[in-house]
């Protein structure tokens, strides 16, 4: 196992903002919360490879996840204009996806066999091949988010010094890499 520091250090070198390594059973997941995603207020439920329904059944991933003892937790912070700048949400959204991609690339020969979430699906194709009934054109690099698996990231915050809201007019992304 690696030090924890050093997998902090990796993941703002890599672009995060924050990070803290938490043990999994702090990670909240409530069985409802996969609800949210059900709900389809981001686009996504249904129509993303990465996304519920296709990444599977809430109590196997739920399952999944506990079978990690720790979590490197990480965030990304934007500005944007104000709560209405859809654009700025987006494009932030896809800074986030490539910060992703180098803690990924950071951390997984590091940590052999970890499960690494995002979050609001992977945002890596412009155009998911899902929409077109094509299988995932990145599946080795797509990540599944952090809500699909059934994860409250508001009260997973909670212990750590990683803040949900972080101001007026500014858009919080995280990610977890379990290991």
């Amino acid at each position: 196992m690696q030090n924890h520091e050093e997998l902090i250090q990796l993941a703002l070198t890599a672009g995060a903002g924050k990070a803290a390594v938490i043990r999994t059973e702090d990670i909240a997941v409530p069985s409802v919360f996969r609800d949210i995603c059900a709900g389809n207020a981001c686009g996504k439920y249904g129509r993303c490879w990465m996304c519920p329904p296709d990444i599977g059944e809430i109590d196997v991933l739920m399952a999944r996840l506990r079978e990690y003892r720790n979590g490197l937790l990480y965030q990304t912070i934007y500005d944007i204009e104000d709560s209405f700048d859809i654009e700025g949400m987006s494009e932030a959204s896809r800074k986030h996806a490539q910060v992703s991609q180098r803690v990924n690339d950071a951390v997984k020969p590091l940590l052999p066999g970890c499960l690494h979430l995002s979050c609001g699906g992977c945002n890596l194709c412009e155009r998911c091949a899902k929409l077109d009934g094509e299988p995932c054109r990145l599946p080795d690099k797509a990540l599944p988010p952090m809500e699909g698996y059934g994860i409250d990231v508001y009260n997973t915050t909670k212990p750590t010094d990683l803040k949900y809201i972080n101001g007026q007019n500014t858009v919080t992304f995280f990610g977890i890499v379990l290991f």
